[in-house]
């Protein structure tokens, strides 16, 4: 499966950064991004509460990459999972939480990323998913991310690079400020 164009785009960002750290795939499903990311040298986290998919991924892995495998839950009420982790960048793509974007956002660390990628409420009208809980607000995105550095916006109706069918999403590539 092909990693997503803003992956690929961000990659020279993530490679010139700095920071020594990991970069968290969350709710990596089948790893797509990830395993773009560790095949071209980036030390990953694959992150799901799924262990299945994290076993698929790591069959995808060549025995010679590291990376490491997080079975996490991370919706289970009264837990925060990223309390005690940073990352240089977070993935995060068709995947919402909302009680999870202030925990993203502490475990990036000063001048790391987060590549944010997911439904809005448009695509109620185009298909699945249609739950409000699932879906972004407009600018939603970017209001979580307005104290960042935003180095990519887009928000409105693409053709899916998995599907091929029409969608309606938001991205946000932003970095942490180094305040």
């Amino acid at each position: 499966m092909q990693p997503s164009n803003l992956v690929k785009q961000f990659l020279p960002a993530m490679r010139e950064s700095p920071l020594d750290g990991q970069i968290l795939d969350l709710a990596c499903g089948g790893g797509r991004n990830g395993l773009y990311l560790a095949k071209h040298g980036q030390y990953v986290v694959f992150a799901d509460r799924q262990q299945g998919k994290l076993d698929e991924v790591a069959a995808n892995l060549p025995q010679n990459i590291l990376a490491d495998y997080w079975c996490v839950d991370f919706e289970r009420p009264g837990t925060d999972p990223l309390s005690s982790r940073l990352f240089s960048s977070i993935l995060v793509f068709r995947y919402l939480h909302r009680p999870l974007m202030p925990a993203i956002k502490s475990a990036v660390q000063p001048g790391g990323l987060v590549i944010y990628e997911t439904f809005t409420t448009d695509q109620a009208v185009l298909g699945r998913p249609s739950n409000p809980d699932f879906l972004l607000q407009p600018q939603e995105l970017e209001r979580v991310f307005q104290d960042w550095d935003i180095l990519h916006r887009f928000e409105g109706l693409c053709v899916s690079e998995l599907s091929g069918k029409q969608q309606a999403i938001a991205q946000i590539v932003a970095r942490k400020p180094n305040r």
